[in-house]
Parts: structure tokens; sequence; C-alpha cells
């Protein structure tokens, strides 16, 4: 906390500008590199600013949604939320850390602090969620508390902020509802607070945290700031990455003792996930209403857009690849000399995306969809974590896709999880790498049919959303494709003795290209 002492004049906070200059200047960049959520700490020469500051009031009290920009010598540019509150000296318990500066308001001395410690604006929070309260503010913005239809009338829940490590902010009201609070600031409304919405609000899908509410700043232009996303509280046993490890160290277990067995609750497992899957894509499937959600076709656009994503993403890893060829084991080696080897017929297989005839549709999809965003709950699976792809602009996150690329996303996970699993366990380590290899494949492809079995008998021939099963082929392979070989440039740069398990993943699609060439 800042030994600096604040003279607070609530009542004209959001224009005072020589308080805004002390803040920028004296306090707030001591106090937001201590915060988990800002994630330029460890840059150089950056400079603070108080951009806006959005009033919410409750019972003669008056927090600041704070909106922070981040400017860096680089030329970029971040904007971050901080919530203010002042609690007076002895009224609350405040850890110190969490404290920003001293401060006197009206004669009073206390703090200020970032307000989601301070529990009468965490009671104010969800109060106006429930009231589906529009607070006008300046430059005829407003913030807009919408309430969503799983959010019960509940009144004076006890809050509390769970220790999670996230680059957000948590808060749990009544042990029955979860508040994340956005720290980093997109220009636009946070795709998962869309996607939990609109599955909510327009199906019958309810394997997800259903939308409770949310918290938006309106801009003048129409456009939407999210500020606060409020969904069911799921209670899980855990997520579905560490119940497929369960069950890979059954296998393991096994399979060292020279015994490969898979043990039919985990294809009951796999085949349900495929289930909730396609009832996902459903719930997302519609040629009508909301332009953000309603199906498209494959057009020029978006072919385009994709196709040069890929290539790019492709060359790229080429050149990657070629630069750490010498660096890699005999195998590895071997995997990626039949990937260069392929480059013109792999080239050609991504081309044939600007020209190849569909009738299937794409929709909004998940968009980062492997076994960590799947809760087990109950001998159910609940889908979590809508936000997309966290590299991705805010704008691409939106981008409507075939379905067929989440499918891809967690194949592409039963992978990792079962290499992952036999080459990185000291039980394996004895064992040769071909035995490894061989079982890995086995044990991956049982689980990858399984699943795509399960997912496409949902819809069967007749769903418009994929229309015949040449179209399925060839997407599939393509978001396969494109998985593998994004997650090839991560081995290469970060686990070198990882790279073989993308390569393998990018000659199985090879060996797939070849069959539909014939």
């Amino acid at each position: 906390m800042s030994n600096f002492s604040l003279q607070l004049d609530w009542e004209g906070f959001e224009k005072d500008r020589f308080v805004h200059t002390v803040l920028e200047d004296n306090i707030l960049p001591k106090y937001i590199v201590t915060c988990r959520w800002f994630a330029g700490k460890m840059r150089k020469n950056w400079r603070l600013k108080v951009l806006n500051a959005y009033r919410m009031e409750a019972d003669g009290r008056s927090y600041f949604f704070t909106v922070l920009q981040v400017s860096y010598k680089e030329g970029d540019v971040e904007q971050y939320l901080l919530p203010l509150s002042f609690i007076a000296l002895n009224t609350q318990k405040i850890a110190s850390e969490n404290c920003i500066a001293l401060a006197t308001l009206g004669g009073v001395e206390g703090n200020l602090v970032d307000a989601v410690y301070d529990v009468y604006f965490r009671k104010t929070l969800l109060n106006h969620i429930q009231n589906q309260t529009c607070v006008a503010q300046i430059k005829n913005d407003s913030l807009n508390f919408e309430r969503g239809k799983a959010l019960l009338h509940d009144t004076n829940l006890e809050s509390e902020l769970p220790k999670i490590d996230s680059s957000n902010t948590a808060l749990i009201y009544g042990k029955k509802y979860f508040l994340k609070l956005y720290r980093k600031l997109y220009a636009d409304t946070n795709p998962e607070v869309e996607m939990i919405q609109y599955i909510t609000q327009n199906s019958e899908y309810t394997q997800i945290p259903r939308f409770c509410g949310s918290v938006g700043l309106k801009k003048e232009s129409g456009q939407i700031l999210t500020f606060c996303l409020l969904v069911e509280i799921v209670k899980n046993e855990k997520d579905n990455w560490s119940k497929t490890g369960d069950y890979l160290n059954d296998f393991l277990f096994n399979f060292v003792d020279g015994n490969f067995q898979v043990k039919e609750n985990v294809f009951d497992q796999v085949a349900l996930l495929g289930t909730r899957t396609a009832e996902m894509h459903n719930a997302l499937f519609n040629t009508h209403g909301d332009e953000n959600f309603r199906a498209d076709f494959f057009d020029r656009t978006y072919r385009r857009f994709i196709h040069s994503k890929v290539e790019k993403l492709i060359e790229n890893r080429y050149e990657l690849l070629t630069e750490n060829y010498l660096t890699l084991d005999e195998q590895s080696q071997a995997l990626a000399w039949r990937f260069m080897e392929a480059k013109d017929l792999i080239l050609d297989f991504v081309d044939q995306i600007l020209t190849k005839p569909f009738r299937s549709y794409r929709t909004r999809i998940h968009g980062d969809y492997h076994l960590g965003q799947v809760l087990v709950q109950n001998d159910d699976l609940i889908v979590i974590d809508f936000e997309g792809e966290p590299e991705s602009t805010i704008a691409d996150r939106k981008i409507k896709h075939s379905p067929l690329k989440d499918v891809a996303g967690m194949i592409r996970s039963y992978h990792y999880a079962v290499s992952a699993k036999l080459f990185n366990s000291p039980e394996t380590q004895e064992l040769e790498e071909n035995v490894l290899f061989r079982a890995a494949d086995r044990w991956y492809k049982l689980m990858r049919d399984t699943y795509l079995e399960e997912y496409l008998a949902y819809f069967g021939p007749l769903h418009p959303l994929l229309h015949d099963t040449n179209e399925i082929n060839y997407l599939l392979q393509f978001h396969l494709l494109e998985k593998a070989v994004y997650e090839l440039g991560y081995e290469l740069n970060y686990r070198p003795s990882w790279v073989k398990i993308p390569l393998k993943g990018i000659i199985d699609v090879l060996t797939e290209i070849e069959k539909l060439k014939k």
C-alpha cells in the first residue's frame, strides 16, 4: 500500500484530473505490479492513465468501475478494470496488500481499496443485477446490469473471494453463483458472455454454467464493454483432463504389465462427451434470429480468411522446423522429414478450402475446446470457459467456423493426454519408444473413433449443419491439421522433447489426405 494519502471527493471523481494524476503518477503503478491480473509487470517503461471512471451507488455509498489504460514503449496499449471503493478505518477487515492508499473522504479517514474486497460493493453488484439497473454516466454512456433467467430472486446472499489463480477476479455468492470480473478489457462484448447468454436464453442445453447476469458499459455508439459475468456455480469432481488422467493411470499400469486394456466405463465417458459436444453445437445452430449467432455458409470472405490463416501458420512452422531440425531426436526427425517432404501435398489440400463446394454451415463455436474445458459432475459433463482462443483478438474469437473445429480440438486433446502419460511416466522409461508410440496410437484412435462416432450419430445423415460425409471428412482433417501445426510451434519453442506429439498428429492427417486423393 502506498504511503501517499489521498483527499477524495466522490462527487466529482469521474472528472477529477488532479486526483487522477496523483493516482497515475504516485499510487497505481506501484499497486498494479503486485496484482496477478496485470500482464505487463515484467515489461519496462510503461505509462498508466486513468481513462474513465463509471459510478455505481447504493445506500449512500459510491463505487467506481475505473478503466486504466497502460501504454508500452513498443506502441501497444492495454486496458484494465479496477473497481474502487473507500472503506473507513475499523469498519471492515481488509488486508494491507489489498489497500491501494490511505485516504480521507468527507473528513473520514480510511483506505482506497480495490472494491472487490469491499463487502458492500459485492452486495450492491448483485442487487443491481437482480434489479436489472441501468445507471446513466457521463458522455451518454450507461452501466447496464442484465439479469439472466437462471438467477433466482435470492436476497442477502453472503459473498466471498475464492483463492483462484486467474487473470480475472472471481466472486462467489451464497455458494450458488459465480461472478467473473474481467480485468483485461476489450473494445467489444466478451465472447464468453455472449455465448453463455445465448445458449441459456435460447436453448434447452443445460450442460454449461447457466447465464445469471452480466455488467457492461454501453457506449453512446451502442458498443458494449463487458465488465462482469454471473453464472451458476458448477460443483464438479474434476476436469475431464484430470479424469482422463485417472483412466490412463489404469491403462498405464496394465500396459506396463503387458496388458493392453481399456475399461468399458472409459468408452462410456468418451461417448457421453461426443453427445454433449453435439448437443452444444446444435444449441448454437440457428438459421434465423440474432445475426451474431445466425449460421452462415462458407462464403468467399470466410474462405479467404481461414485459408490465409492456416497457410501462414504452416509456412511459419516449416521455417521453424527447418531451423530446429538438427536439435530433434531421431524419431522426431523422421516424422519431421515426412512432414517437410509432403509440403506441396499439404498446401494443395489447404488450397481446396477456397474452391471446394460446401453446403454445411458454420456457426459460433466454443473456440478453445479441450479436455480441460469439460468438468465432471455427478457422472455427467459440464462445458466451461467460452472466451475462445486466448491468443486471438476478440473479433477473431467471434468468427463462425465449422463446429468440427471444436471436434478437432478435443481429438487433439485426447492425443496429448495419452502421449503425455506414456512418454512422461517413470513406469515407462525402460520401454522402447516405438512400443510406446504404438500403444499411444492404439489408445488414441479408440478414443477418437468412439468420440467421433457418437458425435456424428447425434446429428444423423439429415441434419443441415453437417451436410455429408465428404464435407465432414475434409473439414475435420483441415482443422486437425490446423490444430496440430499450431501445437508444433508451441512445442518447438517450449518443449522440444514433446515435438513428436503434434508431428504424429500431422502425419495422421497426411495419411488421411492421401486417402482422400485416391
